[in-house]
């Protein structure tokens, strides 16, 4: 397996990146959906509150890597919404909020913004 550098990535295939990037959070979107409409305590909300996580995790440790070549200002403020998304999740799944539509919403923004 061929392992490029993220600036390799960004050089050859910027758009196809960002396209892949909008697609994981569309994705994720549309399980948020379902879970907000089955509830909290359903397999579709565990289900989509992991994506969501391993998601955003992904995210952060790529924007955290030295090769990043992404402007820290912005590398700093996606990370800050991740983890405001991943807290929100942990916040339904320990059942202290039912926010989905705030994930939602913010999720979708960062997507309207890849496109």
């Amino acid at each position: 397996m061929y392992k490029f550098s993220y600036d390799e990535v960004l050089d050859e295939g910027a758009p196809r990146q960002k396209e892949s990037e909008r697609a994981a959070i569309q994705h994720s979107i549309e399980l948020l959906r379902r879970a907000e409409t089955k509830g909290r305590d359903s397999i579709e909300a565990a289900e989509a509150l992991m994506f969501l996580n391993r998601l955003w995790s992904f995210f952060i440790e790529e924007l955290c890597k030295p090769d990043n070549v992404l402007p820290s200002d912005l590398k700093a403020r996606i990370i800050s919404v991740g983890l405001w998304l991943m807290r929100e999740g942990d916040a339904i799944g320990d059942k202290r909020s039912n926010n989905f539509k705030g994930i939602i919403d913010v999720s979708q923004t960062v997507a309207e913004g890849l496109q």
